[in-house]
């Protein structure tokens, strides 16, 4: 198989949950000795100084930027943003100072100004379909903004590429994977295809990727979309998903991790900055981008007097049982490509941050956020729950279609089998909603309240992150 820069061997590869902060069973305790795919990088980055004259450094970037086929690891991940920024980096051979190991997609999160607040509800007439967004990471509605905000913070030099040119913006993607360094590409996720979204989902956009090699033998781009075994898409395929949304045609993100290891003291300013950032921002009176945003949504979802509240929005509860999938997908990990709502991610990072700032009042803090992660996750039982079909259903394949995602390739005849049946029931039971109106009043009152109940807790732990910053 001819291959354009990273290419994959998934038996090579060693399970880790990215922002789990540890490794699996497997686990050896430092970058170079765990990944084991990359084999005898001390010893190649020394051949090469005895070659070159050059320093350790030099001769480091060098290596890592030509490393062989068969090297790139797959190491899964939660929230599609943190986990491509975490991802490449673990790839690149970057280690964290405080562990040893990559750094974590949790740390990612935490530097790149943690967690968000934001409820929008798009009405598609054509498809008589709402579509709900609730944006749970900080900055969530301008995702190169954050990530180039990330990557400063973390001190690794990124470049962002834009082009109207589609020839240009195959020749950028080329000319960085050819170089052996992964780059993170905005695309449709309709138009890539491996979750098997109806066509006219098409230019619906959805979260980055990473492109790790290409296979003009085959005709198919190597992704890192989360997933743990390998996973391809067709350069045309690819060409045309990465060129749908105008927002974000063409875009690239290229990651040149330092050939050093992080500075200990870099990362503790990009912690606290993290920090003071997550304080500030969520504790914003805006309706549209903090905390009280979720507080519109919880009124919103019983206000029959307004035009966006959702008794009016789904009246005749048309599209209403569409509508509680949607705030299963959006809350919880298993179940969408968004990650779910971060809380629980976020405590890692605070859990992290306590040790190396030295600072064990955010450890409060972080049980805090898993208090809110699971008050979030009383909203996504309540929208959807197990307990009652065919809301039950729609969550087994909605879950089931996610994990099949992450199976690669290999799964991906069950993975459309399943998506077939997921939109045929989302599609048998648009016209009406599973249940009369009362009990549509009853689901309405309960997700308000279950809302309600998750707002307190958010803005409850964010009291208690505001006292447990450490002064910078």
């Amino acid at each position: 198989m001819a291959v354009l820069g990273i290419a994959w061997r998934w038996s090579d590869s060693i399970a880790w949950r990215s922002g789990m902060g540890a490794w699996g069973p497997a686990a050896l305790p430092r970058m170079e000795q765990s990944m084991t795919a990359h084999k005898h990088l001390k010893e190649r980055i020394r051949a090469r100084m005895a070659r070159t004259g050059e320093s350790y450094t030099t001769a480091r970037r060098h290596v890592l930027n030509a490393l062989p086929p068969a090297e790139y690891l797959l190491l899964g991940g939660v929230h599609p943003d943190t986990h491509a920024i975490a991802g490449v980096l673990a790839n690149r051979g970057l280690v964290a100072p405080h562990t040893g190991q990559p750094l974590s997609e949790a740390m990612v999160l935490g530097a790149g100004g943690g967690l968000g607040a934001g409820y929008i509800l798009w009405e598609f007439k054509a498809h008589n379909l709402p579509s709900l967004v609730l944006g749970f990471r900080n900055n969530w509605q301008y995702p190169d903004r954050w990530a180039r905000k990330a990557c400063q913070r973390l001190n690794v030099p990124a470049r962002v590429l834009e082009t109207g040119s589609a020839r240009k913006a195959e020749a950028e993607l080329r000319d960085a994977v050819g170089q052996g360094v992964p780059a993170i590409a905005w695309a449709d996720q309709q138009l890539l295809g491996y979750r098997h979204l109806p066509a006219w989902l098409e230019g619906h956009g959805g979260p980055p990727v990473t492109v790790y090699g290409i296979d003009d033998e085959a005709g198919v781009a190597l992704v890192d979309d989360r997933n743990r075994a390998p996973l391809t898409v067709p350069l045309d395929a690819l060409a045309a998903a990465r060129a749908r949304v105008g927002s974000y045609k063409h875009r690239l993100l290229v990651l040149d991790a330092p050939a050093a290891e992080l500075d200990t003291e870099g990362l503790r300013r990009a912690v606290r900055e993290g920090l003071a950032e997550q304080a500030e921002h969520l504790g914003q009176r805006s309706d549209s981008f903090s905390l009280p945003a979720f507080r519109k949504w919880a009124r919103l979802l019983t206000d029959p007097g307004n035009a966006k509240g959702w008794p009016k929005v789904f009246a005749g509860r048309v599209s209403l049982f569409h509508a509680c999938l949607s705030v299963y997908e959006n809350l919880e990990p298993a179940g969408g490509w968004d990650g779910g709502n971060l809380r629980g991610l976020y405590a890692e990072f605070l859990d992290e941050a306590a040790g190396l700032l030295d600072a064990p009042a955010l450890g409060k803090a972080a049980a805090a956020y898993r208090e809110a992660a699971d008050r979030w996750h009383q909203v996504a039982e309540v929208a959807l729950p197990a307990g009652r079909e065919p809301f039950a259903e729609a969550r087994r394949l909605t879950d089931r279609l996610q994990a099949q995602v992450e199976g690669g390739d290999a799964a991906q005849e069950e993975a459309a089998a399943t998506a077939a049946g997921l939109w045929a029931l989302r599609d048998r039971w648009r016209p009406r909603f599973p249940g009369d109106d009362a009990e549509a009043v009853a689901l309405l009152g309960a997700l308000a309240g279950a809302v309600t109940a998750a707002c307190e807790a958010e803005e409850a732990a964010l009291g208690v992150l505001a006292a447990a910053v450490p002064p910078g």
